[in-house]
């Protein structure tokens, strides 16, 4: 049950996510704006969703993944259903600020979760069910929403997300359960609630693995980040597909994303059960994950058709979800129960400060040049940089907790 509330609440959540980039060429249109304008939108939510992670670290562990999350999606379902009313910059910035608050705690809570209530053995498989969500939601979300567009217009769709959104939050208050308030619960499971003796982020920040982990995470980020805030625009703009049939192209390469995350989840549990150590599949995973992206992104950069670049832009998600998904895993893999959701916001706190910077880049290399080249050139150098400090700082020896859990 739980894994499929966190599924159906990762869809809506990415859904939400897409939807200004799918309207981004129209909303643009509408309200004059410029592409830097549209960056800084863009960049609003991420700047929150990144800073909205600090106040979990310590507060999933206190107060519960059910009410956290399902406070979380009432809110972001609220802002997507208020964007639908907007008139003026300002408003849009403020929903999507809250729009950011809203959705922070999906991931740390679905971490904890699956750390929860699945074995080493079936815990890779758990989690790419759960980071599926986020590319199917993807892949559905250009051919999906720009057929709500077409015929509700861009109000009208945003409208239409908030509502579903405020249905989910009421199946996952009403049927989700901690593994620790059911008969399932062991009672050391019950003990971690309350044996946080010091503050998770004072543990945590004297950890190096975790620096390396922060910094690395912000390489995968930034790259996700770009091609979803930017990708229908650049499929329009620069290879000159039309709105309708740029929604259908979109959807591909986050197909291939999702095939990614299965393909990892499938490979971790698979030599996780011939006894490789987690903590050596994922941070390998992660790695090779990144490298392989940032070519698939200088490949995008340098395609002489649309056809080559969707295939580069196909590799490029592919891969850095094959190697984001074992960024998870990690997670779950280097830290005790009692961490991971404090480790897992954390991490996603530093990588949003990185990566919100990939739309506003964006849009204010494309005023000036007129073209994604560069864009995607620093794109492709940031996954590689990240993929250094996986390779270095985050190496298991950095992380000094003892492992109770």
């Amino acid at each position: 049950m739980t894994l499929s509330l966190l599924f159906l609440a990762g869809i809506v959540n990415f859904l939400d996510r897409s939807s200004l980039s799918i309207a981004n060429t129209t909303v643009r249109a509408e309200m004059h704006l410029n592409a830097t304008q549209m960056g800084w939108l863009l960049s609003a939510f991420s700047f929150a969703y990144g800073l909205a992670q600090l106040p979990l670290i310590g507060l999933l562990d206190r107060v519960g993944t059910r009410a956290v999350l399902g406070g979380g999606l009432v809110v972001w379902s609220a802002a997507q259903m208020l964007t639908g009313f907007v008139r003026t910059l300002p408003q849009f910035l403020v929903l999507r600020v809250l729009l950011g608050t809203g959705e922070a705690p999906f991931y740390p809570s679905g971490i904890r979760s699956t750390r929860e209530w699945f074995s080493a053995e079936t815990r890779g498989r758990a989690t790419a069910v759960m980071s599926s969500s986020q590319t199917i939601g993807l892949s559905f979300a250009p051919p999906v929403l720009t057929w709500i567009m077409l015929r509700m217009g861009w109000r009208g769709m945003f409208i239409v997300l908030g509502v579903a959104g405020l249905g989910v939050a009421a199946a996952w208050i009403a049927f989700h359960r901690a593994r620790k308030d059911t008969e399932f619960a062991e009672p050391e499971e019950v003990q971690l609630a309350s044996d946080l003796d010091e503050p998770a982020w004072r543990v945590l920040i004297r950890q190096r693995a975790v620096w390396g982990m922060m910094l690395g995470w912000g390489g995968v980020n930034y790259t996700v980040w770009l091609y979803l805030a930017w990708l229908p625009a650049y499929l329009q703009e620069q290879r000159h597909l039309s709105l309708a049939k740029s929604g259908w192209v979109a959807a591909l390469p986050f197909l291939a994303g999702a095939v990614g995350m299965l393909t990892s989840g499938a490979l971790s549990d698979w030599l996780a059960k011939r006894g490789k150590p987690l903590t050596t599949i994922h941070r390998r995973n992660l790695i090779v994950g990144m490298v392989a992206s940032a070519a698939g992104t200088f490949l995008v950069a340098h395609s002489g058709s649309t056809a080559q670049a969707v295939a580069g832009i196909s590799a490029a998600l592919f891969f850095i979800h094959f190697g984001g998904t074992s960024g998870w895993g990690y997670v779950q893999a280097i830290s005790p129960l009692r961490y991971v959701a404090s480790l897992g916001a954390l991490q996603n706190f530093a990588s949003f400060m990185i990566a919100s910077a990939a739309p506003v880049v964006t849009g204010w290399l494309l005023d000036r040049t007129h073209s994604f080249t560069l864009a995607l050139g620093v794109c492709s150098a940031v996954t590689l940089l990240g993929a250094l400090s996986y390779a270095t700082l985050a190496a298991p020896s950095g992380m000094r907790i003892e492992q109770k859990a």
